[in-house]
C-alpha cells in the first residue's frame, strides 16, 4: 500500500489473552466444539494472564509513547490499552499519553451467523459450510453475514486514509485483534500467504516509514510478559 501521507511509524498491538482465547485453546487441544453466547464477542474480557500481559506492555509503552492511539471498541482491546497506559503512567512515562480514540474499523473479524464458533463447532453446525471454508481458504472465505480477511483489510485501509484519526508523519499506535494485524501486513506489504500469519496475544508489530511507504520492522514480537 503506497500512500503519500502515512504515519512515520505504525505500531499494532494485539490484545492480551482473553477468556475466549482460553476457551478456544482448551477446545483445540481436545478437538471439542466451543461456542460463545450470541452477541458476546464484543464483550469478551481479558483473562487474568491477559491483564498481566497488558501491564507487561506498559513498560515498553513508557519508553516509547506514541503521538496518537486508536483502539478497537471491543472490551478485550480496550482493557489491554487501559492496562498498558496505567502501568506506563505508574512507571513515569516520559511524556503524557494521548487520549485513545475508539474506532469500529479496528473491530475483530465478523463471522456472521458463526460468530463465537470455533472451527469444530462451525463444521458440526453446518458441514457443507465447513467444506466451503476449507475450499475457499481463510483469506477469501466469507461466512454468511460475515467478513473475509479481504473485507477486514478494506476497512483497515479506510482507517489508514483517515488523517483525522491516523495523523500523517506521526507515531501511531493501534490496539486491536489478530485479523487487523494480519490485514495491515497484507496492505502494507502486499503479502497473502495460504494461511494468515500467527499473531500472539499482547504482541507488537511495527512498520516504519522510508520516504515512499511503510516497511515492516518487526512482526508479532512479545515485549511484555
Amino acid at each position: 500500500m503506497a500512500e503519500p501521507a502515512l504515519p512515520a511509524e505504525l505500531i499494532a498491538v494485539r490484545h492480551g489473552q482473553s477468556t475466549a482465547n482460553v476457551l478456544f485453546d482448551e477446545a483445540r487441544a481436545t478437538g471439542a466444539p466451543a461456542v460463545l453466547p450470541a452477541g458476546y464477542d464484543p464483550r469478551v474480557p481479558l483473562s487474568a494472564l491477559g491483564r498481566e500481559q497488558a501491564a507487561g506492555l506498559g513498560g515498553w509503552l513508557a519508553g516509547a509513547p506514541p503521538d496518537a492511539v486508536v483502539v478497537s471498541p471491543y472490551v478485550r482491546a480496550r482493557e489491554t490499552w487501559e492496562g498498558m497506559a496505567r502501568e506506563a503512567e505508574r512507571l513515569g512515562c516520559r511524556t503524557p499519553l494521548p487520549p485513545a480514540v475508539l474506532d469500529e474499523r479496528l473491530r475483530d473479524r465478523g463471522m456472521g451467523i458463526f460468530d463465537g464458533h470455533n472451527g469444530t463447532a462451525l463444521r458440526q453446525r453446518d458441514p457443507e459450510e465447513g467444506l466451503r471454508r476449507e475450499r475457499a481458504g481463510e483469506w477469501d472465505y466469507r461466512p454468511p453475514g460475515g467478513e473475509s480477511l479481504h473485507d477486514v483489510a478494506a476497512r483497515v485501509r479506510d482507517l489508514l486514509r483517515d488523517h483525522g484519526v491516523v495523523p500523517p508523519g506521526r507515531r501511531v499506535l493501534l490496539v486491536a485483534h489478530d485479523a487487523v494485524v494480519v490485514a495491515l501486513r497484507h496492505l502494507l506489504g502486499g503479502e497473502a500467504p495460504a494461511r494468515p500469519w500467527p499473531v500472539p496475544n499482547a504482541s507488537v508489530s511495527r512498520w516504519t516509514g522510508d520516504g515512499s511507504g511503510l516497511r515492516l520492522a518487526e512482526f508479532g514480537v512479545c515485549n511484555g510478559k
